[in-house]
């Protein structure tokens, strides 16, 4: 079914460039963006995160940017009721929306939707958060990639969180949690066209690198120095923060924190493009090859 609102996707590894590209494309195209960032949705975190500058926000209407606190719960499914209120709204006033950011999660909830998680016993939530505290991170890994290596292979690893969420579903269910994401996707009343980048490798990795090194300059330190009381909560598990909370503590000097930051974007990056690869709906582009891309996007909305 063709309808005439469309959203546009653009999605792609970390540092792949899609916050500049989408920007230039929503003022070309006179529409707004959605950031489908699980991170970037967060107003404590800024530095770390990669949220567009002042001048960027400004110049292009951006939602769920620093929408939401750290301090409360926050999940793919709720994003996925709450953008799908907002769009709803939105296309009334306008015809296109582009989304645009790295978390294949969020994308998925939005464009196919998610099943309704199973209730966890609280028993065999407190049983998994033991056995984490004694074997550590890499037990958690093991278990997962033993009983949903679909999940494992595209998912944040390094995420204790998230690791554990899949060990207590299956626990509970003895389904994979990669299996509580919908295998048809659910009928949206608008369009949705997908837009991945990505680079050669070496180029990518050069990208991640130098984004990590501006972000020091910018204050990353100062920034997770602030955010280290709250080290606990979960969306501070996250690249960037628990690097320099290890530095904090006095386990790595400075210099191994940001090599740690680089290796660990990279490796992050990898396992974006491992989930965006499975879309079959993805048209991949060159970030630089903007004009391949401008023709694209006018050749869907003229289409439908």
């Amino acid at each position: 079914m063709k309808y005439p609102f469309h959203l546009f996707v653009i999605c792609g590894p970390t540092g792949i460039g899609k916050t500049k590209l989408a920007i230039e494309l929503a003022k070309e195209i006179d529409c707004e963006i959605l950031s489908a960032d699980s991170r970037q949705i967060y107003k404590e975190m800024s530095i770390g995160t990669a949220v567009p500058t002042a001048g960027e926000l400004k110049a292009v209407p951006h939602h769920f940017i620093r929408s939401h606190s750290i301090h409360n719960y926050y999940n793919a499914s709720m994003f996925e009721v709450e953008v799908l209120s907002f769009l709803n709204d939105y296309f009334t006033r306008k015809n296109t929306m582009i989304m645009a950011g790295g978390s294949g999660l969020y994308i998925d909830a939005v464009c196919k939707g998610i099943d309704e998680l199973p209730t966890i016993d609280p028993e065999v939530r407190e049983k998994w958060q033991e056995l984490f505290k004694i074997n550590g991170l890499e037990f958690l890994q093991e278990k997962v990639s033993t009983s949903d290596p679909g999940y494992f292979s595209s998912a944040d690893i390094n995420n204790p969180k998230r690791l554990l969420k899949a060990l207590e579903v299956f626990e509970m269910t003895g389904k994979p949690y990669s299996s509580f994401l919908k295998k048809t996707p659910q009928e949206r009343p608008f369009s949705i066209l997908k837009i991945g980048l990505n680079k050669k490798r070496e180029l990518l990795y050069k990208r991640i690198n130098q984004r990590v090194d501006r972000m020091m300059e910018a204050g990353l330190v100062k920034e997770a120095k602030k955010l280290y009381p709250y080290r606990h909560l979960t969306p501070l598990n996250t690249v960037g923060y628990k690097e320099l909370f290890a530095y904090f503590e006095g386990s790595l000097t400075l210099e191994e924190a940001t090599e740690q930051i680089k290796n660990h974007s990279r490796a992050y990056a990898r396992r974006q493009l491992t989930w965006f690869r499975r879309d079959k709906d993805m048209e991949w582009f060159d970030p630089d090859d903007k004009k391949s891309i401008k023709v694209y996007i006018k050749t869907c909305i003229n289409t439908d």
